[in-house]
């Protein structure tokens, strides 16, 4: 399996920012067009581009979806989104519209019905992101802990026809401390599926670790806050990756 890194794009107010641990009370504004950034992610070599509604998970449904299909319509590379997408008519727009992967979350939890039937209709267009604190799966952008841990939920969702996963330690987002390795590589393990790391990335070297768990089934790191303070460098990683340094 090869690894991929997805640049991350946090859309709340049409902006492009980063929170702190989900807290919407701590943003930084990184660039007034997502649009652009993506475009500039994807002149650097970004293979896929991760976007997230923050203001649709809020809301419990898409808010800036019209910036997402822009996104979607003007890269040549594959976008993947989640936040707020719990109805079919939201996820038949986006697939329509050219979006290559929807992002299931607090409805992954919280109807099963429905997410079986986005699996049905979407299969490997779909990724359940599985957001974890302590362990333990968290929804509604990240304001709720539920009872359930992110290993149940993957398996009781892989018997549904879920193959990609995201996991994100919330006690690791935006803080730069370092992904939950062990979790992650846990994590894929356990579900023998691909499961994308998200949270904590700091440093080129976090990356070429995880990276390292490929075999494994970890398939990419999602990357915010240290591309956006130039902590990484993505076309030096990507090579570094590339070559296996």
């Amino acid at each position: 399996m090869s690894f991929i890194i997805y640049p991350a794009i946090d859309i709340r107010g049409g902006k492009c920012v980063r929170l702190l641990q989900g807290d919407y009370n701590q943003e930084t504004v990184y660039g007034d067009s997502p649009t652009e950034m993506a475009k500039q992610w994807a002149s650097q070599g970004a293979e896929w581009i991760h976007l997230v509604d923050l203001d649709g998970a809020k809301a419990g449904q898409p808010v800036n979806d019209e910036i997402v299909l822009e996104i979607a319509r003007t890269l040549d590379v594959p976008v993947q989104i989640g936040g707020g997408l719990r109805r079919m008519e939201d996820i038949n727009r986006y697939i329509e519209g050219g979006v290559s992967r929807i992002i299931l979350g607090t409805a992954a939890i919280q109807d099963q019905p429905f997410t079986e039937k986005v699996l049905d209709a979407y299969g490997d267009k779909v990724a359940i992101g599985i957001d974890a604190r302590d362990g333990y799966v968290a929804t509604h952008g990240w304001l709720e802990t539920s009872e359930v841990t992110a290993e149940e939920l993957a398996k009781a969702l892989i018997a549904k026809g879920a193959e990609t996963f995201i996991y994100t330690d919330i006690s690791r987002d935006g803080t730069l401390e370092g992904p939950n390795t062990e979790a992650i590589v846990q994590l894929a393990r356990a579900t023998a599926k691909n499961v994308i790391a998200s949270g904590g990335v700091s440093v080129e070297q976090d990356l070429l670790e995880l990276s390292r768990y490929a075999g494994d089934g970890v398939g990419g790191a999602i990357v915010g806050k240290a591309l956006y303070t130039e902590r990484v460098n993505l076309p030096q990683v990507l090579k570094r990756i590339q070559e296996g340094i």
